[in-house]
């Protein structure tokens, strides 16, 4: 460029310029450009956020993984960074409900009583249960579980940052340890100290929700994370409302039995329906 400048007899500050050309699509199968900029508002963790979230368009995402498969979503492992800056890189959880097609298993109606889709249309769609319903329902979960874990980051409920949703993906932080996938309780024989430690940082956490009348509803050793000595709670999508929901005191004390058969089965003393009083009493 600059050497056709000169034969043309041009100078200046255009013949200094740099006019290097970096194709903007030039990205692998496994690439995209980051979507940050692109989601409806409203469709962003909340603030202020961790120093870790990117958010420069120039960020691409790059697909590194399949973390866990499931019944009704998929996670994969999602490195958003931009090219060149070591310090704007940060690997997410990419959460993916699935198509209506390829789910397995389809959530017991008794979880969304006293939930509204807003859109009419889709609305109809939903109880007619067609297949255009069938994607609306997927969504709603999706927006369900980004809506959850917003407001109990918020709230200080030991959850991951959800980074944004998009359709039926979120993408949330990755809870790791040493660099690899955070185990589940259920995996775990920990020390007596940390053990109660657990029990307390659970019990804490369950707390919260209660008093926002709140129960997770499928809580359980295996959706919870231990990232070394600290609990993080995992899989919202069902999160109810205790008062509202018919069965929400039954939700709430199968979460109860479920963390205090683990706990118990650990050597603590625990109850499951002392646990359950304790939590409705800060319900009401």
């Amino acid at each position: 460029m600059h050497d056709y400048l000169a034969r043309e007899g041009r100078s200046g500050p255009l013949a200094a310029a740099d006019f290097t050309f970096q194709p903007l699509d030039d990205l692998r199968d496994d690439q995209r450009w980051s979507t940050w900029s692109s989601v409806e508002k409203g469709a962003r963790g909340p603030e202020p956020r961790p120093d870790w979230v990117v958010t420069a368009d120039a960020a691409i995402d790059t697909e590194l993984g399949v973390l866990k498969t499931g019944k009704e979503a998929d996670v994969f492992l999602v490195e958003r960074a931009v090219p060149g800056d070591p310090h704007g890189s940060s690997v997410l959880a990419a959460k993916r409900y699935r198509s209506a097609e390829h789910r397995q298993f389809h959530r017991d109606a008794a979880y969304t009583e006293g939930r509204r889709i807003r859109k009419s249309r889709e609305r109809r769609a939903a109880a007619k249960g067609t297949a255009f319903g069938r994607e609306v329902q997927a969504g709603e979960w999706a927006a369900h579980e980004f809506a959850a874990l917003s407001s109990l980051w918020s709230a200080g409920v030991p959850v991951p940052y959800p980074v944004q949703i998009d359709g039926t993906e979120i993408l949330m932080e990755y809870i790791e340890v040493d660099g690899a996938a955070a185990p589940r309780l259920g995996q775990l024989r920990p020390p007596r100290e940390v053990v109660e430690s657990y029990f307390e940082q659970l019990r804490e956490a369950m707390a919260v929700l209660a008093r926002r009348g709140l129960a997770h509803g499928d809580l359980s050793p295996y959706n919870i994370l231990a990232q070394g000595e600290r609990l993080v709670i995992i899989d919202l999508p069902q999160v109810l409302d205790i008062v509202g929901n018919h069965n929400g005191v039954d939700f709430l004390l199968r979460d109860c039995r479920n963390v205090c058969r683990w706990f118990a089965s650990r050597g603590l003393d625990v109850d499951a329906d002392e646990l359950l009083a304790e939590l409705l009493a800060q319900a009401w």
